[in-house]
């Protein structure tokens, strides 16, 4: 008897608790106050058409939906541009960071006026004419002195003709500032981009005390292409044919008119000091809080 009593009042009591916790719920706004245990009411059905969007469109049987997984081991990843994540070799990283520097720190106008190169349409004339007398190769000196060698042999008249050396551009460090030093070269072909600097960086002055018209041009590689080698500092002409001297006295005109009429003012200008875009934008910011414009910022900040 008293275990049936016992067991009446635990139901009681959960039944209570249950009822306890429901009403707990609606008050919290956490259940329907309709919806509740033992109440037997169902909930109000939707208004009319609030499903209606809802509705199930038909698939096509023919073009089955196959949804891609990325997940490790699963489908391939689309193809992205990863350039900013690759560890670059470290020269490409040492050449970018020159570069960077060169433009950010102050550089002097001795080094600076390597920055100004020949246009492209003058330079390209240029090497027109410098690959009309490229040095010739092993091979082709040696032919033409085997054939020089046999009309010697022979007697021949026209060994005097042929005995003469070709025009050719001339190339080297030491072999141009002995043709500029004794003012033998005619126009003095610089590149801008010789490393180190120091090795070209005093043949401009040279080239102007001298009196023999000079151009600083980009590529040590495309001078070096000329005289079949990887790279030159400097190639000189010398001499050219007659009909290439229209040619070639247009060129030096050019490279007076940019260079050396020019060169007291490129010995003033340094070259450099150019932002980058973050700091560029913390100045505009810093003038606009200022009233200022940003090249009063920039000419108070530099």
């Amino acid at each position: 008897m008293l275990l049936l009593l016992s067991t009446f009042h635990s139901k009681d009591a959960l039944t209570h608790e249950s009822l306890l916790g429901s009403r707990l719920l609606v008050l919290l706004g956490r259940a329907d106050p309709k919806a509740t245990k033992g109440s037997g009411k169902k909930p109000a059905p939707a208004p009319y058409g609030a499903n209606k969007g809802a509705s199930k469109t038909q698939k096509n049987p023919l073009f089955e939906a196959r949804p891609k997984n990325f997940g490790i081991g699963q489908d391939i990843q689309p193809k992205k541009d990863l350039t900013r994540f690759v560890k670059w070799p470290e020269y490409v990283r040492l050449q970018r960071q020159k570069v960077i520097l060169s433009q950010r720190l102050k550089v002097p106008p001795a080094i600076a006026q390597f920055s100004h190169t020949l246009d492209k349409n003058t330079a390209t004339q240029l090497f027109k004419l410098l690959n009309k007398y490229r040095p010739e190769t092993k091979q082709e000196k040696k032919a033409r002195l085997d054939a020089l060698a046999k009309a010697i042999a022979e007697e021949k008249e026209a060994q005097a003709k042929d005995s003469k050396k070709p025009l050719f551009v001339k190339y080297g460090l030491n072999h141009t500032v002995a043709l500029i030093e004794a003012k033998k070269a005619s126009l003095v072909v610089i590149a801008h981009d010789v490393d180190p600097i120091e090795l070209v960086v005093f043949l401009p002055a040279l080239c102007r005390k001298m009196g023999v018209p000079y151009v600083i041009v980009k590529g040590k590689a495309r001078l070096g292409t000329v005289v079949h080698k990887k790279t030159a500092a400097v190639l000189t002409v010398q001499d050219v044919r007659s009909e290439d001297q229209r040619e070639l006295a247009t060129l030096v005109s050019a490279a007076k008119a940019n260079f050396t009429d020019k060169y007291e003012e490129h010995r003033r200008q340094w070259g450099g000091g150019v932002r980058g875009a973050k700091s560029t934008q913390m100045l505009r910011k810093r003038a606009k809080a200022a009233g200022q414009t940003l090249s009063v910022a920039n000419a108070q900040k530099l």
